[in-house]
């Protein structure tokens, strides 16, 4: 469950970089990817997402030992949400978790505000997406700090708040696993795309 999630109390960008790539492929979802390899992600606060089932389904994984935290569900492999850790309030979720029916992310989130790691994007990089955009890290360092000024940060749907460690198992892959899927990702994936 979602709360908060008018356009003005999230972020909405597109993502290109490997690693976005890499992770969709590890868990055969590239069909969540655009056709240039980016990922449509809804950024939002710890606080604003709880799970009412399905939690004995939720696993992580890192594609580094420093990476970010990956979530997604072991049954249908669905992202459902990357964060840097719980020192830092904020989730990543792709925007296809939201699509229903009857509503799609455009009507939650407004469309996307901007692109990021157009450098490793699938052929041409979409505009404006290969340079800092100080006014999209603006943006996003002004809602990191708003949620944990406003106490968003907690509960957090990932970590546990006393020992601040993962609440669900965690994979880290390893340095083989990762060099394994850099094939299917960036601007010219010498595989077969997986969608």
């Amino acid at each position: 469950m979602v709360t908060a999630v008018a356009p003005s109390q999230v972020n909405r960008v597109v993502c290109y970089c490997d690693d976005c790539q890499a992770f969709l492929h590890r868990l055969d979802r590239a069909d969540l990817l655009d056709d240039q390899g980016g990922t449509d992600i809804v950024q939002l606060a710890p606080a604003s997402l709880s799970f009412v089932q399905g939690k004995e389904r939720i696993v992580g994984l890192r594609l580094t030992p420093r990476g970010p935290y990956r979530w997604y569900a072991s049954c249908c492999r669905m992202p459902l949400g990357n964060t840097l850790g719980p020192a830092i309030p904020f989730i990543g979720i792709v925007a296809q978790a939201f699509e229903s029916e009857t509503q799609k992310p455009d009507q939650l989130f407004g469309r996307p505000i901007g692109r990021l790691f157009g450098k490793y994007a699938v052929g041409r990089p979409p505009e404006g997406s290969t340079r800092l955009n100080p006014w999209l890290v603006a943006r996003a360092v002004r809602k990191v700090l708003g949620w944990r000024l406003r106490g968003k940060t907690w509960p957090h749907p990932f970590f546990d708040r006393a020992r601040r460690t993962p609440i669900f198992p965690v994979t880290t892959l390893s340095p083989q696993e990762r060099e394994a899927l850099r094939p299917l990702c960036g601007p010219t994936p010498s595989l077969h795309r997986r969608r």
